[in-house]
């Protein structure tokens, strides 16, 4: 049984070294040395290639009318762009196509921090260190293939006359108005307005509510021809594929398109698998939206038809070449008769995975928030954790409230393994003892072994047991910490700023450490000797990897550690086992 539990130790501390080196060359702008790499990018010279209307963007040239997305042009450098400014958004709009083509969160920081040790290390050994910047966070920007992230929407033509309509590579003209919400104003709106093309005129407009991060998108077409016209209405959103890298276990939260329908439900699309045509996308439905997912933040495409009727609708994602990649929701439009005029609401929401706002805007939203594996689980942990918030204002003293509610949950499960451990701790002397008489007689010594633990009614497993049982609620407070938006620049106290960034002084993972170690005095010393070494060098290994973590993680495990070294140590006084 020890020589089981020695191999699995080792594996793992074998792994997490892995782990360690490879996350290092990527935290100092390497490639991975071991793993693969996280990012689904296309060749820099890679060309949009043509492809089938049922999967999203094909070249115009290869087919001119065939209901299909236009493909993907440059970024313009010509033509009117309206800057937009509001409480939360600073957009900027780019008349041709009425895309949006540029958006910062302004209640939302990124911050490059130079204090702290990390910067000390990395001057020592000659890495470049940035300079202290301050800027809001910019979800959305037309630039290079490595950073761009649009939104588009246009007309198409389903029937194949050789028309086309408005889309987003059409010049528009910016209607005249105000750009900036005044003080006391609630809405503000920017229209803009394309030629007539194919017959049909389209008119897009922005409307931008205070404190809101879904920004309603009106859209007019207008038949102006003497016939009949059939048309589409898209949808879509642009993405580079460039997917940050994992935390120091290689966990990351989703990256991608996403997608729901009531019959579907909710569910993502790897960019790696967009490339490899293994996207499953829903079947055409009258429900349902599409979104672009990241680290805290996501933009979606929802609809908001008037008078509640419901359109059909199409999905597409498509790999747009040059690291880019697309999501869309194609509407199919009554046949517009000559002179009328067809309207339909959207809403844009780009914002933070806020929960509860998000569970309101629209069915199946709030699943945007990466909870990894054990969601179920992750979920009422963080209603939890929200509620403790409301209560203590502090989103650090939450945690430990978090983590203390959590171990009097598991008091008495930990107490049968805290006692098991004490037990193991007091014969570990006569065990010793019995190892060392019959060292050259394996058989014999395993055989006297389980005497000793029958007769002492010990258990050498009971001490894990309870352990495993709770690892999935452990893991799914991690992923509640890792995704929750709320923790991003939340203070704790003194030296920490924010709990989604490591401790710039490595305070605590100095008393990570500590705690790890004192633990494992605790803990029954392992017959092997180069066992208890191993025992020994794991904490000290493991600590190089808290630098790296969040604050807010190394919070909870310190507060976990030391309510359990509370509970262990009052349990080995109680046994008479401390100090042996």
């Amino acid at each position: 049984m020890n020589d089981i539990r020695r191999t699995i130790l080792w594996v793992i501390f074998g792994f997490s070294l892995v782990l360690l080196w490879d996350q290092w060359q990527v935290y100092n702008g390497h490639k991975p040395t071991f793993l693969p790499s996280t990012k689904a990018v296309a060749p820099a010279n890679a060309p949009v290639a043509p492809t089938s209307s049922a999967s999203g963007v094909p070249d115009p040239a290869a087919s001119p009318s065939s209901g299909s997305v236009p493909a993907q042009g440059a970024p313009t450098v010509a033509g009117e762009k309206v800057t937009v400014s509001t409480d939360v958004f600073k957009a900027v709009l780019d008349a041709q196509g009425g895309t949006l083509s540029q958006l910062q969160l302004l209640q939302y920081v990124d911050q490059t921090n130079t204090n702290g040790l990390v910067e000390h290390v990395r001057r020592l050994f000659g890495y470049p260190v940035a300079q202290n910047e301050t800027h809001p966070v910019t979800l959305m920007e037309d630039g290079s293939p490595a950073t761009r992230y649009v939104a588009q929407t246009g007309l198409l033509n389903p029937v194949d006359t050789g028309e086309r309509f408005p889309n987003h590579l059409s010049p528009m003209t910016a209607r005249s108005g105000p750009r900036e919400l005044a003080p006391g104003q609630n809405t503000l709106e920017v229209a803009f307005e394309s030629q007539p093309v194919g017959g049909l005129k389209y008119v897009k407009t922005y409307v931008f509510t205070r404190g809101d991060y879904s920004i309603r998108v009106k859209h007019q077409i207008v038949n102006v021809s003497d016939q009949p016209r059939d048309a589409q209405l898209y949808l879509q959103l642009v993405r580079h594929g460039t997917v940050a890298a994992g935390t120091m276990f290689g966990t990351n939260t989703f990256t991608g398109p996403a997608l729901f329908t009531e019959e579907k439900k909710f569910h993502k699309i790897a960019f790696t698998d967009i490339t490899k045509n293994k996207a499953e996308l829903p079947p055409p439905a009258d429900n349902g939206w599409v979104a672009m997912v990241q680290h805290y933040f996501v933009s979606a495409w929802l609809l908001n038809v008037p008078g509640g009727d419901k359109l059909k609708r199409e999905f597409r994602a498509a790999d747009l070449g040059n690291n880019l990649y697309s999501v869309a929701m194609v509407l199919h439009l009554p046949k517009l008769a000559p002179g009328a005029t067809e309207t339909i609401d959207s809403n844009l929401f780009a914002g933070p995975e806020e929960e509860k706002k998000l569970e309101a805007l629209a069915p199946g939203l709030d699943l945007v928030k990466d909870y990894g594996i054990f969601a179920i689980i992750s979920k009422p942990l963080y209603w939890l954790l929200n509620q403790l918030h409301g209560i203590l204002g502090n989103w650090g003293w939450a945690i430990v409230a978090l983590v203390v509610l959590l171990k009097a949950a598991f008091y008495w499960l930990n107490a049968k393994a805290y006692a098991s451990m004490a037990k193991m701790k007091a014969i570990n002397p006569k065990v010793m003892e019995m190892r060392e008489r019959l060292k050259d007689k394996p058989q014999e010594m395993q055989q006297e072994m389980m005497r000793i633990y029958r007769e002492e009614k010990v258990n050498p497993m009971g001490g894990c047991f309870p352990i495993v049982i709770q690892i999935p609620v452990f893991i799914a407070l991690y992923w509640v910490l890792l995704s929750s938006v709320e923790m991003r620049h939340a203070p704790w106290v003194g030296w920490i700023h924010d709990l989604s960034a490591p401790d710039p002084w490595f305070i605590l993972p100095v008393v990570m450490t500590a705690t790890s170690l004192f633990q494992t005095w605790l803990n029954p010393t392992p017959p092997d000797p180069m066992q208890a070494k191993l025992m020994w060098i794991m904490p000290l290994a493991f600590s190089v990897m808290f630098i790296f973590f969040p604050a807010g993680l190394v919070l909870y495990w310190i507060t976990n550690n030391v309510l359990s070294i509370a509970q262990q140590w009052f349990i080995n006084k109680r046994l008479g086992v401390i100090g042996k």
